[in-house]
């Protein structure tokens, strides 16, 4: 079976490695997570650290498969707390690298909860540092199809090459 390598991260988003590399020259100042519109509370807690691999027949009858680390937030207040510093949460993975192997290269997906809601997911966008705190924005993981996705993704490479820099007098779009 010739499965297609599901792993590659699309551009809005980082894998687990990317953000430990971009913590770890922060690791005092607060970790602040923002999804919906909001900063997550500044008690939350990491409650779960998950890796997976998945194979998977995708909408078109393709094999898929990758590796995909999961990170369970509680979104919650909890009394006097400030947002975590990224060296703790730098520290928390690690601690579970000694139990779980964790693909730093394997697609990273946020699942966040107040406890009350459904979990929801998330993608992770590049930390940016501001105002002293290391933010992250979350977007929603939205459902797709993979058939659709590769299509487009092709249609837009062979457009950029055909009206890029590169093209000119190359007569590809004549």
């Amino acid at each position: 079976m010739n499965a297609i390598d599901n792993n590659k991260i699309q551009a809005e988003e980082i894998s687990l490695g990317l953000l430990l590399d971009a913590l770890s020259g922060e690791k005092d100042a607060p970790l602040v997570f923002h999804c919906d519109g909001r900063p997550v509370k500044p008690g939350y807690h990491i409650t779960e650290v998950k890796a997976g691999q998945f194979s998977a027949l995708d909408c078109g009858a393709n094999p898929e498969a990758w590796t995909e680390i999961f990170i369970q937030l509680w979104d919650i207040d909890e009394g006097e707390r400030t947002h975590m510093p990224a060296g703790k949460f730098h520290a928390i993975i690690l601690k579970v690298t000694e139990h779980v192997p964790l693909d730093g290269t394997a697609k990273l997906t946020f699942e966040v909860s107040d406890g009350v809601r459904p979990m929801q997911l998330y993608c992770a966008a590049i930390p940016i540092l501001r105002g002293g705190a290391v933010h992250v924005d979350l977007s929603p993981r939205p459902a797709s199809c993979k058939p659709r996705d590769r299509w487009l993704a092709e249609e837009s490479r062979k457009a950029a090459a055909c009206y890029g820099p590169s093209a000119t007098g190359s007569g590809c779009c004549a």
